[in-house]
């Protein structure tokens, strides 16, 4: 079996509300790790990754912990399935959009759209939460 890890950043608690549905989208198979608790060298001893982080600021990723921790990983992630997730308060999505683009640029396989949820997430957005984690369970 891989193993997959769901790692998040959350200021707000929207982000954590995402990531426990994405856990819950892969039966459970999924390690929930808060970014401040682990590090790149951690991260990429894992077959999959769901990465999840909110829009901050100007549409970028947190820069004190996620981004950092993004930065240390990327070149580690080619041939890795991964997912994409966090919530928002403004814009349109141009965060996530660049994100995902880095990730592909590394050579990870996105295995499904990156997900974005308003604020918190809803029933509905819980449950695309959900279906994030199945995909990437199922890749």
């Amino acid at each position: 079996m891989e193993n997959i890890a769901v790692i998040f950043w959350s200021g707000t608690g929207n982000t954590a509300q995402m990531a426990a549905a994405v856990v819950e989208g892969t039966g459970g198979q999924a390690k929930l790790i808060n970014v401040i608790d682990t590090n790149a060298d951690e991260a990429a001893q894992y077959d999959k990754l769901a990465l999840g982080c909110p829009s901050m600021g100007d549409e970028v990723l947190e820069e004190d912990e996620f981004e950092p921790f993004f930065t240390a990983l990327e070149g580690r992630l080619a041939g890795k399935k991964v997912a994409l997730f966090g919530s928002y308060g403004w814009g349109d999505g141009q965060w996530m959009r660049e994100w995902a683009e880095r990730t592909k640029k590394d050579g990870a396989i996105l295995v499904a759209e990156p997900l974005i949820v308003n604020l918190t997430p809803d029933a509905a957005g819980k449950q695309l939460c959900r279906d994030l984690g199945a995909a990437l369970a199922n890749a």
